[in-house]
């Protein structure tokens, strides 16, 4: 199943796990497969960005393959906004997303302000798809011979953050936007920042010294990057 990981734009983590670097945003979206189930990471910006990461899972994966459950790691459009592309899949978020989303979360606006087209976000907006499974704590779930576990990290970056950790040699744990490589963390009008900096220790030690850290946007890094983030964002916010 990982032959053609690369050839298709995706960054190989470990056996049965990716991620793509979408254009536009540099948004990370990630894919971890078992044997009967697969699990991705945000859905992108728009529907026609999740139409076209569906074509490229069943591109890795096979065409009698599809994605079976989708995290979601917040609220944001770039991470939101193509989940309508996968009608199929079951949909997890932190506890109060679902609420919030009903409400439109201000997604609209913010794609259109970041460079979206008005067509595109209005269609994503009005298929936008609701989690239909809260996480309070965590969450595992069994894709068939592979389990991962869903956790609710945050407060944070967001009043809703959701991380991915998938057990393997390294683990892998996707953290969503509480951390960031390809620049400084942003903390728009929902950022939690007070509470930003013990996400992220919440975040190591589930994560632990050897895992892979991949980033909301940007390169994996590794543990020492996320603790000097995490210290940064405490001096940067005044908070210990």
């Amino acid at each position: 199943m990982d032959v053609r990981w690369e050839e298709c734009g995706w960054e190989r983590l470990a056996p049965g796990v990716g991620r793509r670097r979408l254009p536009g945003w540099d948004a990370t979206v990630g894919l971890v497969a078992g044997a009967t189930a697969a699990l991705l990471y945000d859905t992108g910006s728009t529907v026609r960005e999740g139409s076209a990461i569906r074509a490229q899972v069943a591109a890795l994966l096979g065409e009698d393959r599809r994605v079976t459950h989708i995290a979601l790691s917040h609220a944001h459009f770039d991470h939101v906004l193509g989940t309508a592309a996968f009608p199929e899949a079951e949909v997890y978020g932190a506890v109060g997303l679902a609420d919030l989303l009903a409400g439109g979360a201000g997604l609209y606006e913010s794609a259109v302000h970041h460079g979206v087209s008005e067509a595109e976000a209005t269609e994503a907006v009005d298929l936008l798809v609701r989690p239909g499974h809260a996480v309070s704590g965590s969450l595992t779930l069994d894709l068939g011979g592979r389990q991962v576990t869903l956790a609710n990290a945050g407060p944070g970056h967001s009043a809703h953050d959701l991380v991915l950790l998938v057990p393997a040699s390294p683990p892998v744990l996707f953290c969503g936007d509480l951390v960031e490589e390809s620049g400084e963390p942003q903390a728009g009008p929902d950022a939690i920042p007070a509470r930003w900096p013990a996400a992220l220790d919440r975040l190591l030690a589930l994560g632990g010294a050897d895992a892979v850290y991949v980033p909301g946007h940007g390169a994996v890094v590794d543990e020492a990057f996320v603790r000097a983030q995490r210290d940064a964002l405490a001096a940067r916010f005044g908070v210990s």
